[in-house]
């Protein structure tokens, strides 16, 4: 019946607009934040043979993107981002097709993606562009659930600084300078490159039935995924969408939009010219990575950790004042939202890991658990602590992403799966 379903929509998609019954949903997100090389990429092959220069950036090259949507409809939309470059920047050579292992894709899948009937775009610095409506190969929703999507572009010329996210924790393949347009391809010759971030593109929509909504986990890098595993999909959020779907289906799409290093209120200063390694303030943000993704009625909101480091070093009063100015400018924006505030989690013992630090945050953790601002609270640190020693639970600690002994900051695979089942699913519970 499923298969039966999906083919139907499918076939209706095939046909030209989409139904009166559907909607855009943001299905994959990442976050951009900054100019490249700022940020805080893990487990970075070399890529000064693919971009010699960070004001050079990308040149006559493509590149192709290995994203995961969390839900698939019968048909897409892509998001290209130039928000922190410094000149215009043509893209062309757009396609969207179905990964089949490394940077080859499964065949017949590659589906040309066009920008108000045209085969190119270019977008200016600080702007960016949502494609027309792709549709997809109808190949069957137990075939096409949980793959993955290879967006693959070209930039023609010189792109100048890459607006980018640095911490994919997914393999991504770029062709070298100078090779061309080889979106096309649906084999793994042309994109010899490997990369662990995410450049230009900052968002996938579906098309899905009207009850379908998305939850945005916003955070910094504990919601980005540092110490999880390369390509192993368990960061929290990860974990909480596969409890979704068991209990609703598809009715929650949950998409990611951490940013290592982030912040609720600092910098007080950002721009692509004056970066920093974190992105823009949650505050600042909140707008491009929130509220300008499709059907969200939900926010899960992760942060402060940063605020109280030697880096931030920001008062208790003046993160708590931010997320009572986020979670209001949420409401206003988006009527019925519901915004779930999560505990911080433990730093003692890391490079950061200071008393002030870790006093500032069960203070913080109290304003979230007791004030009302939220809705419904995620209670990531009681899920994590070890009682006896207030920092994490060891077996949390051991890096899973390329090994080693952990920092003590950031969970590994387990300690993910504890914060993705400490949500409750109640508290996210689509209307039907």
């Amino acid at each position: 019946m499923l298969r039966r379903l999906f083919l139907f929509a499918a076939a209706v998609a095939l046909s030209g607009a989409p139904g009166p019954q559907t909607h855009w949903v943001t299905s994959w997100t990442a976050s951009v934040q900054g100019p490249y090389p700022t940020g805080n990429a893990s487990a970075q092959p070399n890529v000064s043979l693919v971009f010699p220069t960070p004001q050079t950036g990308a040149r006559d090259q493509s590149f192709r993107l290995i994203v995961r949507p969390d839900v698939w409809g019968s048909m897409l939309r892509i998001r290209l981002s130039n928000v922190f470059g410094t000149a215009p920047v043509m893209f062309d050579g757009v396609y969207a097709g179905l990964q089949l292992s490394g940077s080859a894709l499964l065949h017949g899948t590659n589906r040309p993606v066009l920008f108000g009937g045209k085969a190119s775009v270019t977008i200016a610095p600080g702007e960016s562009i949502w494609s027309d409506a792709v549709h997809l190969t109808p190949i069957g929703a137990a075939q096409i659930t949980g793959r993955k999507l290879a967006v693959s572009f070209h930039v023609a010329g010189q792109s100048g600084p890459m607006t980018w996210h640095a911490k994919a924790l997914t393999t991504s393949y770029i062709s070298a300078p100078g090779s061309g347009s080889k979106g096309s391809d649906e084999g793994e010759a042309a994109f010899p490159f490997p990369t662990t971030s995410w450049y230009f593109l900052d968002a996938v929509d579906m098309m899905m039935p009207p009850a379908t909504r998305t939850v945005v986990a916003f955070g910094d890098s504990i919601t980005d995924g540092t110490a999880s595993t390369l390509n192993g999909d368990d960061r929290w959020p990860d974990v909480l969408s596969r409890r979704a779907h068991a209990a609703y289906g598809d009715l929650l799409a949950v998409v990611n939009a951490g940013i290592g290093g982030n912040q609720v209120v600092g910098p007080a200063e950002y721009s692509a010219a004056k970066p920093f390694s974190g992105g823009p303030s949650a505050l600042d943000r909140m707008d491009r990575d929130i509220l300008s993704l499709s059907g969200v009625a939900a926010v899960i909101w992760l942060e402060g950790i940063n605020d109280f480091s030697r880096n931030g070093n920001a008062s208790l009063d003046a993160v708590e004042a931010g997320m009572k100015k986020g979670v209001d400018h949420l409401r206003a924006r988006i009527p019925g939202v519901r915004v779930v505030g999560a505990t911080v989690t433990s730093a003692l013992g890391s490079t950061n890991g200071t008393g002030e630090q870790d006093e500032k945050r069960k203070a913080l953790n109290a304003f979230i658990r007791t004030s009302g601002l939220f809705d419904a609270v995620a209670d990531f640190d009681k899920a994590t602590v070890d009682p006896a020693m207030g920092g994490l639970r060891a077996e949390f600690v051991p890096e899973s992403t390329t090994g080693g002994a952990g920092d003590k900051l950031h969970p590994n695979r387990l300690g993910y799966m504890a914060m993705g089942m400490a949500v409750d699913l109640a508290s996210l519970k689509p209307a039907r």
